[in-house]
């Protein structure tokens, strides 16, 4: 069995070095795919040997050879790996360096705010703050439920219990996975474009991300609280009531108190596909490239931004502390 896993990661190991390699002399090369095997076929041999290197290799290289050797094979996959980001990403300092005054009108309208439009724009920013609370509010009680059922600790006891954890936990990776603005274009062909579109897409990314938090204090609770309040026979309810909320309950403010300040920079962000506040009104202006207006409402989502991290910094400090 040993053998065997060790097999398996030098299969994972060489497989993906070959494919790097395969790929950079395609793409570097401009060549075609049969060329580019052809390149990459000397490889192919250490790759079938793999299972007898990894089988007979302690005995012949000794175990501190292998373990050199493996650390020198991982910080080749590292270094490949950097060099295919660099290429894939198009990395181009040269232009990032010479290429700024492309940017000139833009910059320019960004440090001249046009305060003239300072009305309506806090307005919509004042939708983006209440947009960014009632997701949040909405999702607390989903979350704060659903939290008790995805902590392994709670719930591996039992199959059915087993079955409840990895059920919440798959459905709530997969929707925290899809980002909010595309929770924002399902909730905008739904509902129609404007705020509740807006918030119903912060509400279930939300829920999905809260749940991954929540559970997570669960599952760094002091056992021997719960453990206390089983002997005295207490049913699983009364033991989360008893035991386990009263642990949680600060780090729980905590978190949603964040999730808010978080909700409100998305908020920004859902707006470009129709959610409404102020991230809708931005992608107006941007459209017509109204830089200065553009320049307004940045500095507003800069400093109400600033204003939440400063507020929800303090008041998870005071609830951590107590």
């Amino acid at each position: 069995m040993k053998h065997l896993k060790c097999a398996l990661i030098e299969y994972g190991f060489w497989l993906y070095n070959l494919a790097c390699l395969a790929w950079l002399m395609l793409r570097l090369g401009n060549l075609s795919l049969p060329l580019g095997l052809i390149l990459a076929a000397p490889v192919l041999p250490a790759v079938i040997l793999i299972p007898v290197k990894a089988a007979l290799a302690q005995k012949i290289m000794g175990e501190p050879k292998v373990k050199r050797f493996w650390k020198y094979e991982a910080a080749f996959s590292i270094i490949l790996s950097i060099v295919m980001a660099w290429v894939i990403v198009e990395i181009r300092p040269l232009d990032f360096l010479t290429k700024g005054a492309n940017t000139s009108s833009i910059l320019s309208g960004l440090f001249r705010p046009n305060t003239a439009n300072l009305v309506p724009m806090l307005a919509a920013l004042v939708e983006t703050i209440y947009l960014a609370l009632m997701a949040t509010v909405l999702a607390i009680p989903f979350a704060f439920v659903l939290s008790f059922f995805a902590a392994k600790n709670l719930m591996y006891d039992s199959i059915p219990g087993r079955i409840a954890y990895i059920f919440i936990r798959t459905l709530s990776t997969i929707f925290r996975s899809i980002e909010a603005i595309v929770w924002a274009i399902i909730f905008v062909v739904w509902v129609g474009i404007g705020p509740f579109a807006g918030m119903l897409a912060l509400w279930i990314h939300s829920i999905a991300a809260l749940i991954k938090l929540y559970s997570e204090q669960i599952e760094n609770i002091d056992p021997g609280q719960v453990e206390a309040i089983k002997a005295t026979g207490a049913s699983t309810l009364q033991v989360w009531r008893y035991a386990v909320a009263p642990q949680i309950l600060a780090p729980y403010l905590a978190f949603t108190i964040y999730r808010w300040d978080i909700n409100v920079r998305m908020a920004t962000i859902v707006g470009f596909v129709g959610g409404g506040g102020i991230g809708l009104a931005l992608y107006q202006e941007q459209q017509m490239l109204s830089w200065r207006n553009v320049g307004l409402i940045m500095w507003l989502i800069a400093l109400v931004v600033w204003i939440m991290d400063m507020f929800s910094g303090y008041i998870r400090e005071k609830l951590v502390s107590n």
